[in-house]
């Protein structure tokens, strides 16, 4: 059975390994075809994230674990560059009719799950342990996915109902925003 929460420092072996299992620059091509993470975390960003009950993870019966999903304020993720360039293209967005801004939204992502477990609910499940704890201060998420990632990008859009705002380059790179309305559960 699998159990999902909110994270703590005793899982940060568990996370820093399940991200060099699916690190992009990790993978061959093959491999990316089955979805991936491009940001990795070193250990006091995640410590610090921590701190904003930002990281979610899922265990296995073994207490492994085997998804992970950060979430974080806008001032959190401004110490990498893409989330400044999206910041900046704010004005411009909307979902669903309302504005979208630094105040009324935060960042998700990155998601990863191991491949033992896609397909099966988790992606749901460990979103909609991310949504209750986050919409007690936001109304809007925010994200953005690598065009090539077709996998995360269904996975987003067809399973949980995110909605594509935007679309965006950014060093050589094609990237979709999407936003999703925190009010949505995404359990059925």
């Amino acid at each position: 059975m699998i159990k999902t929460r909110i994270g703590h420092t005793d899982d940060i072996p568990g996370i820093l390994s399940l991200q060099e299992k699916y690190l992009y620059r990790n993978l061959n091509l093959l491999e990316r075809q089955k979805g991936f993470v491009t940001t990795p975390f070193t250990i006091s960003q995640i410590e610090d994230i921590l701190q904003q009950n930002g990281v979610f993870i899922a265990e296995n019966e073994n207490q492994a674990i085997v998804a992970y999903a950060f979430a974080g304020s806008w001032k959190y993720f401004e110490q990498w560059e893409i989330f400044n360039f999206m910041v900046s293209r704010f004005p411009k967005l909307s979902l669903h009719g309302t504005s979208i801004s630094t105040e009324n939204s935060f960042q998700y992502g990155p998601v990863c799950i191991h491949e033992n477990y896609r397909g099966k609910g988790l992606l749901n499940q460990i979103f909609e342990e991310m949504r209750i704890e986050f919409f007690k201060t936001y109304p809007i998420s925010i994200t953005f996915i690598n065009k090539v990632n077709i996998i995360s990008e269904k996975a987003h859009t067809k399973k949980l109902g995110w909605v594509k705002i935007d679309e965006f380059e950014f060093n050589n790179n094609t990237y979709i925003g999407l936003g999703f309305d925190m009010k949505n559960s995404v359990l059925k």
